[in-house]
């Protein structure tokens, strides 16, 4: 019933932020546009309306849906890999990786494309990705949770490191690289939807069809053992399709904090810790939280528009802090 519900308020929210932005259209247009069948006309007759609709914001909304869906199924799982709330998709160094590549990218001039994707989309998902790996690799396989805590942290840190390097060599590009790190949909396309929507919602239905598993490796490593779950095995599996939905997620949007942070976490205090529920409703409600967030992003100042890493952080980091107060008993 809960899921059914976000779902409604997930297509509210999506027709919603189809009206508004520099440019007003009616709700009633922007279902005749989606829906011709539905008017005896076929469609409006304005066809600045058509264009903007399909053309920049529908693909900019199933992206910014697309994206929430995605970090936030992954930090589900991250923290349920580590047992830790406070855990978030970026932990293994993929947002340091990926900012690594994208700038060092930008400096060399890589023009590479494929399936339509540009060079600093590639390079993101690149990056992310083979970062996760060094820092499994890094830690021992995998073999405990802290050492790859630390290994991602020291391998987050190197990368910034060397981030903060090429900026400095590269002085005329630190503006894109800055832009690119504070995540944005204004470069919003069809391909980039088709692109990501497969990786990330089959991977993320992957995560669900094992999703007991994730929950008996909640009880330690020992008892998951004791009940037949193959634990390093099934944490390498996790750590990857996660890891590879975070970085199919930021390489069409730049970096983007606390989604799969916050959500995650709400959830997981209003509906409990089983993940065959919580993955699910984590998806849904991570399409809406980064939707209205890039709604609010491209509408606050409009024209201008405010990265969308800005909004999820100005948002997220307060109402983080308040449920730490509140699990300490500091206020009520």
């Amino acid at each position: 019933m809960v899921f059914l519900l976000l779902l409604l308020l997930l297509a509210v929210a999506a027709f919603t932020a189809a009206t508004v932005g520099s440019a007003s259209i009616p709700f009633s247009d922007v279902l005749k546009i989606l829906f011709p069948f539905l008017s005896p006309e076929g469609g409006v007759s304005n066809h600045a309306f058509q264009v903007i609709i399909l053309k920049i914001r529908l693909p900019r909304i199933l992206l910014a849906i697309i994206t929430g869906m995605g970090l936030a199924v992954s930090g589900t799982v991250f923290q349920g890999i580590f047992r830790n709330p406070m855990a978030n998709p970026y932990m293994l160094g993929i947002s340091s990786g990926s900012a690594f590549a994208v700038a060092a990218g930008m400096a060399l001039g890589f023009q590479a494309t494929f399936l339509g994707m540009g060079a600093i989309s590639i390079s993101a998902f690149l990056g992310g990705f083979l970062t996760s790996l060094i820092v499994y690799f890094i830690s021992g396989g995998g073999k405990s949770v802290f050492s790859l805590l630390l290994s991602g942290i020291a391998i987050g840190f190197f990368l910034s490191a060397l981030m903060s390097l090429v900026m400095y060599l590269n002085r005329n590009q630190i503006e894109n690289i800055v832009y690119w790190t504070m995540g944005s949909f204004n470069a919003s396309t069809w391909t980039k939807v088709a692109v990501s929507a497969p990786v990330i919602i089959l991977s993320s239905i992957l995560l669900m069809v094992f999703s007991r598993d994730l929950n008996i490796m909640i009880t330690g490593d020992d008892s998951a053992k004791s009940l037949g779950v193959e634990v390093k095995a099934k944490r390498l599996f996790f750590l990857l399709v996660s890891t590879f939905i975070t970085a199919g997620a930021v390489s069409v949007s730049g970096v983007i904090g606390f989604v799969g942070l916050v959500v995650p976490h709400v959830l997981r205090i209003l509906t409990g810790p089983d993940h065959r529920s919580l993955i699910p409703l984590s998806m849904v409600s991570g399409g809406i939280f980064l939707l209205l967030s890039d709604t609010l992003a491209r509408t606050l100042l409009s024209p201008t528009e405010i990265p969308v890493g800005i909004i999820t952080s100005i948002f997220g980091a307060p109402f983080f802090i308040y449920l730490l107060f509140r699990k300490r008993n500091i206020i009520p």
